[in-house]
């Protein structure tokens, strides 16, 4: 019985090691593929169309959703921020999700909207709306009433009313730049296949505030927010940017995408089943058009910007953080068909299977990593040059990560101007991986176990809003 516990333990070290290897180089290349990617996007961008396609009649209509529910302390700055877009043809339109707290009474007092009349066509089944608020002076601003039911239901609810061709979803705690829908919609304009989803890049708005409009950018005083800032910039700057350019995306943000609304009418709207909709409805996208082998791409940019607050808290965070898990988890099984199915091509063969073995399964096997690892060599079963390689890999490698996209950020955007935010997040890039990637990965398996045993409930998470700035 030692004797399998002592060959198990040395088996699932090498296991850990050979893992990490296969990682590491993978994300080397995702980061070299992304780097040249930035790179020449950034010298398209300073010749491209964008101020023609602000003032063409041939530049799509399109319609921001914005969900809400217990808004009240930033629904107003939110919607404001999405009425002062420039953009040639564009409406607001605000799904009141059964709110509990004075959201919908702000919307109506502010904006002096009235209950007005409305044929409401159920092209996709949604909840019982119980009414429709409109002020005739300002036309591209209506605000929906419905019963609770759930993010999802809500933008099907939008769908169903929108008139424009494309569809945003913006959450109601995000902050658009004044040009990130031209953006958005630039590959659309410009692709000579149907585009049917594109995304941009979400930042951390903690610490900023609003200045006639636009964002005055600081870091905030919250170290966990710092923490995720590094994050994002990680995430989206070499992340989606390979992912991207192997027209492989499974994943744009909910915060801020863009969608064809044909395309997904056509896949019955979202989901309503699950805890995180972003996620299964690219997938779904991906499914169906292979299926009816109809040619199609799903965009990232890296520069169309929406702003979004992050939680501060512990207690707050490990609710996202397993929320996203979550849903990660319910999105593959759901289309759990495509995996290694040659079918989908890439896809099936290639991207589905990483984000099974690495994105799901990642954090489980980092922390057993860690526990078996330190284990077995205070146990004398391994020696000091396997506990460096272990640490190199799983940490040192990714403090590499953390401060090459803090470095593509200063590279390329530069959205924090100053020399101290950069020397920030560069020490925050270097900390983070020494308890804060740790216990987000705990709670990631956390959400592996609620999967495990059905507890696969939403967590509400609170917004606090950022503060506005005369002069």
């Amino acid at each position: 019985m030692k004797t399998c516990l002592i060959a198990f333990l040395l088996g699932f070290n090498y296991f850990v090691g050979f893992y990490y290897g296969f990682v590491n180089i993978f994300y080397s290349l995702l980061l070299i593929i992304s780097f040249f990617v930035i790179i020449r996007h950034i010298k398209r961008i300073r010749y491209s169309s964008i101020k023609e396609y602000s003032i063409s009649p041939e530049t799509p209509p399109i319609s921001v959703l914005v969900p809400i529910f217990n808004e009240t302390n930033i629904i107003i700055r939110t919607v404001n921020s999405a009425l002062s877009m420039n953009y040639p043809f564009f409406d607001v339109i605000v799904i009141n999700d059964g709110s509990t707290d004075q959201t919908l009474a702000t919307l109506i007092h502010t904006y002096k909207l009235r209950k007005i009349d409305l044929v409401y066509r159920s092209i996709i089944k949604t909840a019982v709306i119980r009414g429709f608020y409109y002020n005739d002076k300002i036309p591209n601003l209506l605000v929906i009433d419905k019963e609770r039911s759930g993010k999802s239901d809500s933008l099907n609810c939008g769908i169903n009313i929108c008139r424009s061709p494309y569809f945003c979803s913006v959450d109601a705690d995000s902050i658009l730049e004044k040009d990130a829908l031209l953006r958005l919609i630039t590959p659309v304009m410009e692709s000579a296949v149907p585009v049917v989803a594109s995304g941009g890049v979400v930042r951390i708005q903690n610490g900023t505030k609003l200045k006639n409009g636009e964002m005055d950018i600081n870091l905030p005083k919250s170290n966990l927010a710092i923490f995720q800032i590094v994050e994002y910039l990680r995430a989206f700057l070499f992340g989606r940017v390979g992912w991207d350019s192997m027209n492989a995306i499974l994943i744009l943000s909910g915060t801020f995408s863009l969608f064809n609304k044909a395309a997904v009418l056509e896949i019955g709207g979202y989901k309503t089943n699950l805890v995180s909709e972003d996620m299964e409805i690219i997938i779904h996208l991906h499914n169906y058009h292979i299926n009816h082998k109809k040619p199609y791409r799903i965009k990232f940019i890296s520069d169309p910007i929406c702003w979004t607050e992050v939680p501060e808290t512990f207690k707050m965070l490990g609710r996202q953080r397993r929320r996203w898990h979550l849903g990660l988890m319910q999105s593959i099984f759901e289309h759990k068909t495509m995996l290694f199915n040659p079918r989908y091509g890439k896809l099936g063969i290639f991207i589905f299977p990483y984000y099974v073995l690495i994105e799901m399964l990642g954090p489980l096997v980092e922390v057993l990593g860690y526990l078996v690892v330190f284990s077995s060599y205070f146990l004398g079963l391994l020696d000091t040059g396997f506990l460096l390689l272990f640490l190199s890999l799983a940490i040192f490698y990714g403090i590499f990560l953390s401060t090459v996209g803090v470095f593509l950020e200063e590279l390329t955007y530069r959205r924090y101007p100053k020399w101290g935010h950069l020397f920030t997040l560069l020490i925050y890039g270097v900390l983070e991986n020494f308890g804060y990637r740790q216990i987000n990965s705990f709670w990631r398996v956390q959400a592996i176990f609620k999967y495990l045993f059905g507890k696969r409930e939403w967590e509400y998470i609170e917004h606090k809003g950022i503060k506005n700035k005369k002069g």
